[in-house]
């Protein structure tokens, strides 16, 4: 059948496609990148059915959606789109070496130190090295993405965070003029930052086992067996709670100021993040366990 293609800006005409009655819109975007207009690759595409419209799902087809020959769909260009995957190893992968260079050259920001970086220092250096090679790993052999691709503007904006964050809590730790904290605040702080960032690895790895390969499978996470999984019985991203659970601990263990807002604004774009993923999960699942708060137990 023969459908219509315009465009969202002014309803501007774009071209025609031939697609089978059964055809998923994705099939529709293979059809627009091939024989509409080549610089809208498929991930690039939003499919609506109205120029203003909620855009369609991949998976969804045309027969569900009632379109016939003759009908008319509009097509909005997203901008230049790159993979989850590349934007998460970036954003990653800067921390980890930002830090380290700041570790292991501190000549570079305050000249030639009297002495080598305190116990202190070189503790919190291998937590956050170790905090962000968790987070490479399981970039690449852990997290599955819902979607392909996000704005090519996020690369930018997401480095910035990341990176510049980075730079701005390593000046401060590993500073000649930094004063270690008490003994007590250290041990606390290096257990309940390990403790946390074994829990958030479980986590990821529940969420992994969720989703079967190669599909957009949703359920109701439970817990598992594992103990760091049980803090599904209270919130619905246990994940968001041992990381912010990380971050706190890590300021206790350094008593670094820059780590504690680092700590607080992770908190507060994860508590917005979490309480939309909460707000999906009980309009999705009917059954959903009403006693669950979105990231912090009892609380949030």
């Amino acid at each position: 059948m023969e459908i219509e293609i315009l465009s969202n800006v002014g309803s501007k005409p774009l071209g025609k496609i031939q697609v089978p009655q059964d055809a998923s819109v994705k099939v529709v975007k293979d059809k627009i990148h091939q024989s509409v207009k080549k610089s809208l690759y498929p991930s690039r595409q939003s499919i609506t059915l109205e120029s203003k419209g909620k855009s369609l799902k991949d998976e969804q087809s045309l027969k569900e959606l009632n379109i016939q020959n003759g009908s008319k769909l509009y097509v909005r260009d997203l901008g230049p789109q790159i993979s989850w995957k590349s934007v998460f190893l970036a954003e990653y992968a800067g921390p980890f070496f930002v830090y380290l260079w700041v570790y292991q050259r501190p000549w570079i920001l305050y000249g030639t130190p009297a002495e080598g970086p305190s116990t202190v220092a070189s503790v919190a250096a291998i937590c956050w090295s170790f905090h962000y090679a968790k987070r490479l790993l399981e970039t690449l052999f852990v997290h599955r993405f819902s979607h392909g691709t996000m704005p090519m503007r996020n690369l930018f904006k997401n480095c910035a965070y990341y990176w510049l964050f980075t730079l701005y809590v390593a000046y401060h730790i590993n500073h000649p003029l930094y004063t270690p904290p008490c003994t007590n605040c250290f041990y606390i702080g290096l257990a309940g930052f390990i403790f946390c960032e074994l829990g958030n690895l479980s986590i990821h790895i529940l969420l992994k086992n969720l989703r079967p390969p190669g599909t957009k499978v949703r359920r109701i996470p439970i817990p598992d067996g594992n103990p760091f999984s049980a803090l599904f019985n209270y919130v619905s991203c246990p994940n968001y709670t041992y990381e912010v659970g990380s971050w706190v601990f890590f300021t206790l263990l350094t008593q670094c100021a820059p780590a504690g807002l680092f700590a607080a604004v992770g908190f507060y774009q994860m508590a917005v993040w979490a309480l939309g993923k909460h707000r999906n999960y009980k309009k999705e699942f009917p059954d959903y366990p009403k006693g669950r708060k979105a990231i912090v137990p009892f609380i949030l």
